[in-house]
């Protein structure tokens, strides 16, 4: 290169040292000039080479000597993985709701308090149905007057069969009502549906509860699961039974598990399908809506050419390098090597051309070598 820039100078020079040439004016003179120029510029050219190769004959060559790792390449299987944001589920929640509604004479639990499925929750005033009850009750007993009275009546086959007949059908009319009022009271006590702990209060003594509407949500947190969105791209990645990797930043934990649920559908709004992994409290530890992690893998290659990435050089052109150790006369020399990449993850990536199993690779010291520098092994890695 040396010589080469040295060349192109003398023939500048040689060039803008010439007096002034007048050029001919016509089509046909300027071609011939052109032609004689380029017939000086060959045999000049001709000549600096000459030159340039006896001086590198004469001049004593300098020997590059570079200081590196080698690591002799074998193939192993690659994985790359994929994280998404996930979230603590509690596997088991319930509402506790009033029936009928009405307003709540007291709540007798607390947010934070463990409760057992039939514990008394909370109490709602349902004294219009009893006063209706009480009005029921009182109608009742005439009813039933008068129905014994027809009865008798009738039973001695005095009075018309319609009138034992309506006397009957109001006094069990009634009935059914009172039976009615009873089984709606029956429901003013609110009753825990499940076992578990208190972990919201929606209304308090005092306030109105609609028919349905919760009073306290119960969550059951001995059961819970992570759930994650996976990207619809990734469909193939993922199936049940697949183990997982788990990571709570807040608490700076890590758990494995394996999927137990794969949804059957894609969201349309965001793309993605849900995945569960069931897991326990860790002793509390873990708590509904908690943020996670989840790493799984979404690429393995097998008997894979895989080297660090941070080794790759790459050429003005585009082209991607690396160099490898050759022997030669007894040295170790470097070589330069173009290779073409896959995949990436991490620090590595997968070598699809340019190297094979067996060749000692240039892990250190890359940088300072060029193509027939020796080199100097300082460690050779397996």
């Amino acid at each position: 290169m040396k010589y080469y820039i040295l060349s192109t100078l003398a023939i500048l020079l040689l060039f803008s040292c010439q007096a002034p040439e007048v050029w001919p004016e016509d089509i046909d003179g300027k071609k011939t000039l052109l032609k004689e120029k380029r017939t000086e510029l060959q045999a000049l050219q001709a000549d600096i080479d000459k030159l340039n190769t006896e001086i590198e004959v004469l001049e004593p060559k300098k020997v590059d000597k570079a200081v590196v790792d080698l690591r002799t390449i074998s193939p192993s299987t690659f994985n790359s993985f994929v994280s998404v944001q996930a979230n603590v589920v509690s596997d088991d929640m319930a509402m506790a709701s009033s029936e009928t509604g009405g307003r709540i004479l007291s709540v007798n639990v607390e947010e934070g308090q463990y409760v057992k499925r039939g514990n008394l929750i909370a109490r709602v005033d349902l004294q219009s149905l009893e006063k209706q009850k009480d009005e029921l009750v009182t109608n009742l007993n005439f009813a039933t007057t008068v129905f014994e009275r027809q009865k008798r009546l009738w039973d001695q086959e005095i009075g018309s069969e319609l009138q034992y007949l309506e006397a009957k059908t109001n006094k069990e009319r009634i009935e059914k009502g009172i039976a009615q009022i009873e089984t709606q009271l029956a429901k003013a006590n609110v009753y825990a549906p499940i076992s578990g702990i208190i972990d919201r209060e929606f209304l308090s003594a005092g306030e109105m509860a609609a028919p349905g509407a919760p009073i306290v949500q119960i969550l059951n947190t001995s059961k819970i699961k992570i759930v994650a969105d996976i990207p619809e791209r990734n469909l193939q990645s993922v199936k049940r039974g697949d183990q997982v990797e788990i990571y709570f930043p807040a608490i700076d934990k890590t758990i494995t598990e394996r999927i137990s649920l794969v949804g059957r559908s894609i969201d349309p709004s965001n793309r993605t399908f849900k995945i569960e992994m069931n897991t326990s409290t860790m002793g509390g530890l873990l708590k509904p809506n908690l943020l996670a992690e989840v790493k799984f893998n979404d690429l393995s290659i097998k008997d894979a050419i895989v080297i660090p990435v941070d080794i790759i050089q790459e050429n003005v052109d585009g082209q991607k390098y690396v160099y490898v150790g050759k022997k030669d006369q007894g040295k170790t020399i470097a070589e330069k090597v173009v290779i073409e990449t896959e995949d990436s993850y991490d620090s590595e990536i997968v070598i699809t051309q340019g190297l094979k199993e067996g060749d000692m690779l240039l892990v250190k010291g890359h940088k300072s070598v060029k193509n027939g520098t020796e080199l100097i092994v300082n460690n050779s890695e397996k």
